[in-house]
């Protein structure tokens, strides 16, 4: 696969109806006013979006215990649309009633995760 011929409209988009079926507790986004996104090929080369999870160079099929999990943070690894986050109850709520999702994504204002790190 040439990664700079590979666009949006190249991956399979798993989207029926603006909604992902194949996803039991997946939000319907008709009617919120949010565009559903088709999957990207990230800088990594990993789609992300497709639901498949199975890109070849994801670290997630080359696992071992060199991997740093922390090589999959930030934005280019989640998927505006077709993201397992939207599954939770209150997210799939914010979809449903049009109301867009307030402060920083991926946050834990309540933990210190980097506590004790250095």
């Amino acid at each position: 696969m040439n990664l700079d011929k590979k666009n949006k409209q190249d991956i399979e988009t798993p989207f029926i109806n603006e909604t992902m079926p194949h996803q039991a507790s997946a939000p319907i986004f008709k009617g919120s006013g949010k565009k559903m996104e088709p999957p990207f090929v990230n800088e990594h080369g990993v789609v992300i979006g497709d639901s498949f999870y199975d890109s070849e160079n994801s670290p997630l099929n080359n696992w071992s215990e060199d991997v740093d999990p922390s090589i999959m943070s930030g934005d280019e690894w989640v998927h505006p649309t077709n993201d397992i986050g939207w599954n939770t109850e209150e997210n799939r709520e914010l979809v449903e009633q049009n109301i867009e999702p307030q402060g920083v994504p991926f946050t834990h204002p309540d933990k210190d995760v980097s506590y004790n790190q250095d």
